[in-house]
């Protein structure tokens, strides 16, 4: 046992010196979270528009105050209607509100029950469809108070966990299940690969540690890094992107450690498939990195992909982490409540963690 407390420090000590490899390690977390939760952003914060009235009228007057006012947009101004189309293709607005020529009487059938056409029109400019959404909802919030929908005619709308719809919240738990892989996975196949190109993984095999045991010590400092990058993704979470923790912490963190095992085997079975450094990361990226960002649900919902990207996103573990994170972190979910998902991952990381060593111990002899 003394032998192997050797090898994990001396990994660790290596790691230690390789200024790069910290730097990587340590900062990259940092700058992807702060990255998405301020820079990248799926969010409008600013719709700018302008309008269309042909009896300016002080209900119409009051309804374009009461949007101007509201942080989310800004007005621009009145514009006749054949002006519309150059408006949005100059791109110097994102939407226009059209409102009908007799809006005040319109308002007036609607508080009665009685709408029979449209008060107001919203024209967007969807070359981006996202923002067009996004600003379409928008509108139509701005318009409930005092509107026609004040009739009753429009739904009541309540949002939970993430009422601001902020996108720092679905970018976080994605963040995490994408640099523990990277982290884990990545470092650790070069790092082994590193050894067997370089010739002195045969040194290290002949001394008396049995190999296991050498695996074992040159991933637990990649454990012990990925434990760090985990506390300081949860503190950025929490108290600079203010990203809620209502559910059982306990559980998102014992939750992250089983994930950081199952990435450790990943990397280890990506060593026993590569036999250089370059081909380690080449796969790492295509085989990881790639899936995590395109399947795993981080980007984009998987209920929107097609049925055969579906059925494949199920063999993608970060997909199973992610939506697990979402319940514990936003959702204020008990640990039971991702029973499914913890299984799933604990069956695929003692799957993984056999077969990386079957391999391996194939490769020995």
């Amino acid at each position: 046992m003394d032998g192997f407390f050797y090898f994990v420090k001396k990994e660790a000590l290596h790691i230690l010196r390789d200024r790069r490899t910290m730097l990587i390690v340590l900062l990259m977390p940092v700058v992807q979270v702060l990255l998405f939760g301020f820079a990248i952003s799926t969010e409008v914060n600013e719709i700018s528009f302008f309008a269309v009235a042909p009896n300016r009228t002080e209900a119409v007057r009051q309804q374009i105050e009461r949007m101007n006012a509201n942080s989310y947009f800004t007005f621009k101004g009145y514009i006749d209607q054949p002006d519309i189309d150059p408006v949005l293709r100059s791109g110097r607005a994102a939407a226009v509100v059209v409102f009908a020529n007799d809006y005040d009487r319109l308002v007036e059938r609607a508080a009665s029950g009685a709408l029979d056409e449209a008060a107001v029109q919203f024209v967007l400019d969807a070359s981006n469809p996202n923002n067009a959404g996004t600003s379409q909802g928008y509108l139509q919030q701005a318009f409930l108070p005092g509107g026609p929908a004040a009739a009753g005619m429009a739904p009541a709308v309540r949002i939970l966990y993430n009422p601001q719809m902020k996108s720092s919240y679905n970018f976080v738990p994605g963040i995490m299940g994408l640099i523990f892989i990277l982290i884990c996975a990545m470092m650790t196949s070069v790092s082994i690969v590193r050894e067997k190109e370089s010739g002195t993984m045969e040194v290290l095999l002949v001394s008396p540690v049995r190999p296991i045991w050498i695996i074992s010590a040159k991933m637990i400092p990649y454990f012990l890094l990925s434990c760090l990058a985990l506390v300081i993704i949860l503190l950025l979470a929490r108290y600079v992107l203010g990203v809620p923790m209502s559910g059982s912490v306990a559980g998102l963190v014992g939750l992250s450690l089983l994930y950081l095992l199952l990435s450790l085997a990943l990397g280890l079975f990506i060593s026993t498939v590569a036999h250089t450094q370059v081909v380690a990361i080449l796969i790492s990226g295509m085989l990881l990195m790639l899936p995590v960002i395109m399947l795993s649900g981080m980007l984009f919902p998987v209920e929107n992909m097609p049925g055969v990207l579906q059925a494949l996103s199920c063999i993608v573990p970060a997909r199973w982490y992610i939506e697990a994170v979402r319940k514990l972190m936003i959702g204020g979910q008990s640990f039971p409540a991702v029973w499914q998902e913890s299984c799933i991952l604990l069956a695929m990381t003692v799957l993984l963690v056999g077969v990386a060593l079957k391999k391996f111990n194939d490769k020995l002899e």
